[in-house]
Formats: structure tokens, C-alpha cells, sequence
């Protein structure tokens, strides 16, 4: 590179390169000027020849001044449009700077509100996971007190007495059944159904062998297994000879009780792999329910009571019949009644309106004094003349 004032050129640029070539012209002239003076010797010719030879040199080197000069103004037109071209750049990218960094700006305010509404969402639905996992605590708890009254019998017992209380109250009226009734014999039972007879009124009693249906369910060994079930047929046998012995009293009650089991569990398994026990339990006049059975059959008891009912109240329902029958018999009479009149008011009205336009026509008359046209109307009265014998 040469730098010339506050401009800079390359050595391998066409023109530099025509510059330095000129300059070493114009030295190699000098030199072979300074050689021809030391030899001042030579003849004239030769000295008129170098002169001439100068000359052309000289006006070369004016030439090349010139191409220099034309060098420097294009090189210098060059570096003003590259300059202005710069600026264009400059500013193009300025322009384009400022609008990615306006773009950035909105993209990050979006991004902020986004990302704040997000996390207001995912706050609530924290929120809603934590009244969530509170409720799940609290009905682990339940359950743990479920678990606890469960295994007490007496808490046991008022377990299912309560759940057969909720479901006779919601099947049958509150007059057809007595709660904790007291029989003749001084047994007490949960629930006695006043059914007309037959078959009479029917107690249903609450029995719950949680306890070795759970010894059961829990075995892991023959032994185990074995030993629950005769558990568990010993204790539901012993609550079928308890009901028969208690609550079936011939002339007070039906030949027959309930035995109410509140797990519909128990009742599965009984059904499923004991159904000697359900069928001692028909030899003993006991019949086993879950709470979806007793729901049944207290349907079926509440349409026997029905159809009871109505035949209590047969006679009445045949007196009010024939009192709506004389009723009906009355409001036909009536109807007849009224529809002669309305068929009298009909006629009378027609005649009303024959009149009225024969009374309009003979005012049409008057108005017009034609007395010649006026005739007696065929419904006008009409005078008769005497004749000897009349009275």
C-alpha cells in the first residue's frame, strides 16, 4: 500500500503500476542524461539524437503526468460514490436495526403478557389442587372414621340400622312402618313393615359379619381361607336362627322376617360361594337383603300396601262414582237445557231480523213517498171483515 496525503493505493492496481513505470522512465532518461554528459566527447549527432530522444521522453512523461492526473480524479470520484454508498448502507441498516429491535420489543411484551396470564392460570389451578388435596384429606379421614365406627360392633350395629332406616323412610310412607318396634314377646326390632294380611306385618332386622368376611378376604392360606368361612358360616346361621327364634311370631307377625345386610360386598359373597346359607335361610323363613335388594323389595311391599289401601277404600271410591255420576247425569240435563234456549234465542233473532229489514224497506218508501207501493207485509196484521153470524 502507498499512502498519498488521505489517500491509499494499491501496489497492484493498473495505475500505480503505470505511475511507478513512468517515474523509473523518467530516471533511467536522467541517468543516460548524466551518462551522455560525461561523455561530452561524442560527436554533435549523437547529442542532437539524445536531445531528440529527450524530447520524446519529456513529452512521455507529460503524458503519463496527465494519465495521472485523470488517475487521481476517477480514483477519487471512486472513493466519493463508495463512500456515499456506505452511507446508504450504514443508514439502510440502521433502519433495519430499529425494526427487528421494535419487533423484539413487542414479541417480548407479548411474551411477558403471555407468560403472566399463564402463570395467573397455573395459579388458580394450584389453587384448585389444593382445595382438592384438602377435600382428599378429609375424606381420607372419613373414611378412617368409617373404618374406626366399622370396627366396634355396637357402632357396627347402629351403622346398618341407620342406613335400613334411610332406606325404608325413602321407600315406603311414614305411616306403614314403625322403627325399634317392641313385640309381644319383648324383642325388639329394627323395623316392623304393617303389611295387611297376608302376610302380615313383616319385621326386617339389621345384621352386619363384617369381621369374618374381612378374615376372608384378608387369607392368604388354605387354613386361613378355611378357617374365615366357618366363621363366617357359623356367625351368618347364628343371626338366621336369631331372627327365626325373635321375630316370627305366629298370629303377631308374617311367617316370615328380613335379615338386612348393609355391604352389598357381604352379600355378593354369600350368594356366590355360601349358597347353603342362603337356602337355610329359606328352610328358616329368614330371607337375606342387601341395600339394593331391600330397596326392591320395599317397592314391591309398597304396592301391596297400595292395593290394600284401595280396598279399604272401596266403598267410598263406588259412593264418590255414583256421585259423579248423578253429577255428570245433572250437567247433561243442564247442557240440554241450555242448548234449547240458545236454539230458541237463534229463532227469535231471525225473526228479529226479518222485521228489521222489512221495517227498513217500508222507511226507504215513506222517504221516497211512493204510497202506491205500500202493501201489507205477509207478518202484518190483517183486518177481517164481518160477516152475518160472527159474534
Amino acid at each position: 500500500m502507498i499512502q498519498i496525503g488521505e489517500t491509499s493505493y494499491s501496489l497492484s492496481d493498473p495505475a500505480v503500476l503505470l505511475t511507478l513505470g513512468a517515474g523509473a522512465l523518467v530516471l533511467f532518461a536522467m541517468i543516460l542524461l548524466v551518462v551522455s554528459v560525461k561523455r561530452a566527447g561524442q560527436s554533435a549527432a549523437m547529442t542532437q539524437m539524445l536531445a531528440s530522444q529527450m524530447g520524446g521522453v519529456t513529452q512521455r512523461v507529460q503524458m503519463l503526468s496527465d494519465g495521472q492526473q485523470q488517475l487521481f480524479g476517477g480514483l477519487n470520484s471512486v472513493t466519493e460514490a463508495q463512500a456515499q454508498q456506505q452511507a446508504k448502507t450504514l443508514h439502510l441498516m440502521e433502519q433495519r436495526l430499529a425494526a427487528v429491535t421494535e419487533a423484539m420489543n413487542q414479541n417480548l411484551s407479548s411474551s411477558a403478557r403471555n407468560t403472566a396470564q399463564s402463570l395467573g392460570e397455573l395459579q388458580q389451578r394450584l389453587k384448585t389442587i389444593d382445595k382438592a388435596q384438602e377435600n382428599i384429606t378429609k375424606l381420607s379421614g372419613d373414611v378412617l372414621s368409617l373404618q374406626d365406627i366399622l370396627s366396634n360392633k355396637q357402632t357396627r350395629g347402629a351403622f346398618g340400622e341407620i342406613q335400613l332406616n334411610d332406606i325404608v323412610s325413602k321407600a315406603l310412607p311414614s305411616d306403614s312402618y314403625a322403627l325399634q318396634h317392641t313385640l309381644s314377646n319383648g324383642k325388639r326390632a329394627d323395623c316392623l313393615i304393617h303389611l295387611p294380611n297376608p302376610p302380615g306385618p313383616i319385621v326386617i332386622d339389621s345384621k352386619f359379619p363384617l369381621e369374618p368376611y374381612e378374615r376372608l378376604r384378608n387369607a392368604t392360606t388354605d387354613w386361613e381361607v378355611n378357617e374365615a368361612a366357618r366363621q363366617l358360616r357359623t356367625a351368618v346361621k347364628t343371626h338366621i336362627k336369631a331372627i327365626s327364634d325373635r321375630y316370627i311370631i305366629e298370629g303377631e307377625t308374617a311367617d316370615g322376617a328380613l335379615m338386612f345386610l348393609p355391604s352389598e360386598a357381604v352379600y355378593a359373597e354369600l350368594h356366590a360361594n355360601f349358597p347353603e346359607l342362603v337356602r337355610e335361610g329359606f328352610a328358616a323363613r329368614v330371607w337375606i337383603v342387601s341395600p339394593t335388594t331391600c330397596m326392591a323389595t320395599l317397592n314391591t311391599m309398597r304396592a301391596i300396601l297400595k292395593d290394600a289401601r284401595m280396598r279399604e277404600q272401596a266403598g267410598a271410591i263406588r259412593k264418590e262414582l255414583a256421585m259423579l255420576y248423578a253429577d255428570v247425569d245433572r250437567l247433561g240435563t243442564r247442557v240440554e237445557n241450555l242448548d234449547r234456549h240458545f236454539g230458541q234465542a237463534a229463532k227469535d233473532i231471525a225473526d228479529i231480523k226479518i222485521s228489521a229489514d222489512k221495517a227498513g224497506r217500508r222507511a226507504k218508501r215513506l222517504d221516497n213517498f211512493d204510497f202506491e207501493e205500500l202493501a201489507p207485509d205477509d207478518d202484518a196484521p190483517r183486518v177481517v171483515p164481518l160477516t152475518r153470524g160472527d159474534g
